[in-house]
């Protein structure tokens, strides 16, 4: 399962709309690896003030590996949390995550390119 999700907020998608900061908070109740990882990296890019940070380390175990998949597959938690942090994700392989200052559009059509994504290829991560 993706998320585990509280009753109140699974009545408040069986009525209808559910709350942006509600699913947020799920999110990040739910998904504590990828959530540390991506607010971890909107400081870094904050303070830096560089058009992107990304990451190049691998999780620490599948199940951490596993929140990232979950959370970058998704579109809807994707868009959650970039309209939430006000940020543009990216993701590669199975735990390279980016996090881009919604300007940087040059810096991220460049890191979404084919290209980007084959020489961000390893034998490492043939089989992650």
């Amino acid at each position: 399962m993706s998320l585990t999700v509280p009753p109140d907020l699974l009545d408040q998608a069986r009525a209808g709309e559910v709350d942006d900061a509600a699913f947020v908070a799920c999110v990040r109740d739910s998904l504590p690896y990828a959530w540390s990882l991506i607010t971890g990296l909107i400081r870094q890019r904050q303070e830096t003030g560089a058009e992107f940070a990304d990451n190049h380390t691998p999780p620490p175990d599948e199940a951490a590996r596993g929140q990232l998949l979950r959370c970058l597959a998704s579109d809807a938690m994707r868009g959650a949390l970039e309209r939430h942090f006000g940020v543009r994700l990216a993701f590669q392989n199975c735990h390279r995550v980016a996090v881009f200052d919604p300007a940087a559009e040059k810096a991220h059509a460049e890191f979404v390119t084919a290209r980007s994504q084959i020489l961000n290829q390893s034998p490492d991560l043939v089989d992650c």
